[in-house]
């Protein structure tokens, strides 16, 4: 079944990815099979994996570090949008779809390749990410998805690839599915599958249980530039060190766990289980400094504008045009969300207990109700008389 000659295959080492090499070669003709391995900070050890695509039959198997660009061009603006999917989830894994998709691009035009290919099933989001941002970077490159159509069960796709010299693990298989990367860990399947199951303890790595977390609470100010987190405790960080460093502050205080039924895109419902410390405490302190440096309008209005922003990044559409159009109005609310926030870490929650900005529109002669208060409470009955007139003119007119 010849669709493509020389594709690019997104491979992350595991049954699916592997087992799509000798598949593409085989069962569809493809000559050339390229695999591109992301490092996005997921703490695996990717020289393994890239030996492992050339065993199994890749001409060539690329790994690309992408940790940075990761931080500063996807999980910052996302920060600067409060992005909670449902006003829960932050996105950790959708985020970084369309970056793969783009260094999959990238690598299918600098090698020539006619196609991408990715392992992802015909039952998740990933595969509406991938599909949907490559045809918006390159409309000319075929897209395809062997595990999609393949029709093997997990049995039936490791022996297939024994076949080709694919070894399956020897060890017991964790009956989890867990997506991983700098943002946070993702963990479904096995007993979570059961919506009244409370999840076992073994699952979680980035935080700890509530138990086993310090009797003292630890206080942490987080600095923001232009809505973007700059720097932790007073000290500059760059993007990658600040997040690892706050998921493990956050994470030792049992900060960042999510236990929620998530509405896929798809049209099911799926128990979703995340770990996401850094991303969690970011939000909500990011939000906590534009409660003190926007406007009321704005405030209000940009709520609007962030959970449009947050389902189109979860439903795959980060290069459409309206999310283009919507960056450029969340890009200028950001130019005075500059300041400090103190945020107190201690069982499982991250408390803001103060904030300070060069910007703030917090008046304290206004808001004093000491000797101090400049507010001219005298003006107050006029304000309400005319504020009230619609009101009282429909009262007025509904008992005549």
């Amino acid at each position: 079944m010849g669709r493509a000659k020389k594709v690019v295959l997104a491979y992350s080492g595991g049954v699916d990815t592997s087992v799509c090499i000798p598949y593409l070669m085989h069962e569809w003709g493809v000559e050339e099979v390229i695999t591109l391995a992301a490092d996005l900070g997921q703490g695996d050890e990717l020289e393994p994996v890239r030996e492992k695509a050339l065993k199994s039959g890749a001409s060539e198997s690329l790994v690309a570090d992408v940790k940075d660009r990761f931080v500063k061009d996807y999980a910052f603006g996302a920060i600067q949008a409060n992005a909670l999917y449902e006003n829960r989830y932050p996105l950790g894994t959708a985020l970084a779809r369309p970056l793969i998709a783009k260094i999959l691009v990238e690598a299918a035009e600098k090698y020539g390749a006619d196609a991408i290919a990715h392992g992802c099933t015909g039952k998740g989001n990933d595969q509406v990410r991938f599909d949907v941002s490559c045809a918006a970077l390159n409309p000319n490159l075929k897209i395809l998805a062997p595990a999609r159509e393949w029709g093997m069960s997990r049995e039936e796709t490791i022996a297939y690839g024994e076949r080709f010299g694919i070894s399956s693990p020897v060890k017991k298989k964790s009956p989890y599915s867990i997506d991983k990367n700098l943002l946070g860990r993702s963990i479904e399947a096995g007993v979570l599958e059961d919506p009244a199951v409370e999840p076992p303890e073994e699952i979680y790595q980035m935080t700890k249980a509530i138990a086993n977390t310090p009797n003292e609470p630890e206080y942490i100010e987080i600095g923001f530039t232009q809505g973007i987190p700059t720097t932790l405790n007073g000290e500059a960080k760059n993007p990658v060190a600040l997040i690892e460093q706050l998921n493990n502050a956050a994470g030792n205080h049992g900060i960042g766990r999510i236990d929620m039924i998530e509405n896929r895109l798809v049209g099911i419902k799926s128990r979703e289980i995340y770990e996401s410390p850094a991303m969690l405490v970011l939000i909500q302190a990011h939000r906590d400094l534009e409660s003190l440096t926007l406007t009321a309008d704005i405030t209000h209005y940009k709520r609007g504008i962030e959970e449009t922003y947050t389902q189109m990044v979860y439903n795959g559409l980060w290069y459409s045009p309206l999310k283009a159009a919507l960056d450029a109005f969340i890009q200028k609310t950001q130019e005075r969300v500059s300041g400090t926030v103190r945020v107190k870490l201690f069982k499982g929650n991250a408390t803001i207990v103060g904030r300070t900005s060069e910007n703030t529109l917090y008046t304290p002669d206004l808001a004093t109700y000491g000797a101090e208060d400049q507010f001219d409470h005298k003006a107050a009955e006029g304000f309400i008389y005319v504020w009230g007139l619609p009101t009282r003119i429909w009262a007025q007119r509904g008992k005549s």
